[in-house]
């Protein structure tokens, strides 16, 4: 079996790549470059203005280095257009809805689940594999997606959106061991990333303070901080778009009345709503809708399941309802904090996968919550 493994630099893809090869699998490796990080330009040859350096060209050596101390070969694939139309514009325009998209979501449907498994497809390799931690196996006849046993490094929400077809050719060597056992592994052998600190930047842009680094593609723009349970202005945010619902961190609010927390914002008025912890019910909703679902386990049209509405999120109960084939409602009448329009939705059986779409809208009791915010501090003007 022929199977092309995504080797990033990281120490993860490089167990992979060895536990696949110790199985015996005829193993290739390809490092995929999906920014133009050499010319600081974006792919229309405009000037990013970026500062900081991403270190793509430093996980290629890594990569290099590794596949040498393996006996394998490394290909390099670009995919710099596809990531710009498909991954890093969808997040620019989610940002410039008010929305908070996650780019690791989108890379995994379009990229390396997409585009990278097509060439592989195309090259005649049988299998991709990655050093994600998640877990597949043959259920009935059809290949499911499961948590990883690791379930602190567990990334099937990173995954929900695959399709079908490349889950089914796709081998994840990592979903059956820890962490530490591939630190372990990686040391006994005395790989070149044994040491290399796990990335924690944005997928393929790299590590960098991500506000200066928006900046460059949405400029910002300054405005009032308004505690919604006065009317008043507590502060000026650096631009309403940067802000993310439930944020608690960055706001550089001081005074008595804290800790202080996104509850809203107005795209239109620049205006960024905030509550004290006193008052953050505001953060509580008990339903709310996802829509472009992407299905991998088959399920009745209403179901009593868990949720994730972000990542490490405890598993939340819900009941779930299909509208049609790419749309449902959640709801949870305990109340969740923080779901947040923009982020991902992923259900689960257990540890199996149902699937995952992107939360639209978020209700109390009925009523969209963010227009409840609105409608406070509106009314406290009036």
């Amino acid at each position: 079996m022929k199977v092309l493994v995504g080797l990033s630099g990281g120490v993860d893809s490089a167990v992979a790549a060895y536990l696949l090869k110790e199985k015996g699998y005829d193993v290739t490796c390809c490092f995929m470059r999906n920014w133009d990080s050499l010319t600081n330009n974006d792919i229309l040859g405009n000037p990013t203005l970026e500062n900081d350096e991403c270190s793509q060209e430093t996980d290629y050596n890594d990569a290099k280095k590794v596949a040498d101390q393996l006996g394998l070969k490394l290909l390099r694939v670009d995919f710099v257009k596809e990531y710009w139309d498909n991954v890093f514009s969808v997040f620019l325009k989610e940002y410039e809805a008010g929305r908070t998209p996650n780019p690791d979501i989108l890379c995994n449907k379009y990229i390396k689940f997409d585009s990278f498994f097509k060439f592989a497809k195309d090259n005649g390799f049988d299998f991709l594999a990655t050093g994600h931690y998640v877990k597949s196996e043959i259920k009935n006849g059809k290949t499911i997606m499961k948590k990883a046993v690791d379930g602190n490094k567990d990334q099937s929400y990173f995954l929900c959106q695959i399709s079908k077809e490349s889950l089914e050719k796709s081998i994840f060597p990592l979903g059956e061991i820890s962490k530490e056992e591939v630190r372990k592994i990686a040391d006994d052998l005395n790989l070149a990333v044994a040491k290399k600190k796990d990335s924690t930047g944005i997928c393929f842009i790299g590590e960098r303070n991500f506000r200066q680094f928006l900046s460059n593609y949405l400029p910002m723009k300054s405005g009032n901080i308004i505690d919604v349970s006065t009317n008043k202005i507590k502060g000026i945010h650096k631009g309403v778009l940067y802000y993310t619902i439930g944020q608690r961190k960055g706001l550089d609010i001081g005074g008595e009345g804290g800790p202080w927390f996104v509850v809203g914002k107005d795209i239109i008025k620049n205006e960024l709503y905030v509550s004290s912890e006193n008052e953050n019910d505001l953060l509580i909703s008990t339903s709310c809708i996802v829509n472009n679902v992407n299905w991998l386990y088959e399920i009745p049209d209403e179901l009593e399941c868990n949720a994730k509405f972000r990542y490490r999120q405890p598993d939340q109960k819900i009941i779930l309802k299909k509208i049609n084939d790419d749309l449902v409602e959640c709801i949870y009448k305990q109340g969740i904090k923080a779901v947040t329009p923009g982020q991902e939705a992923v259900f689960y059986i257990d540890d199996i996968v149902i699937g995952g779409g992107v939360i639209d809208k978020v209700f109390k009791n009925g009523i969209d919550i963010f227009e409840q915010v609105k409608e406070k501090v509106n009314g406290k003007s009036n």
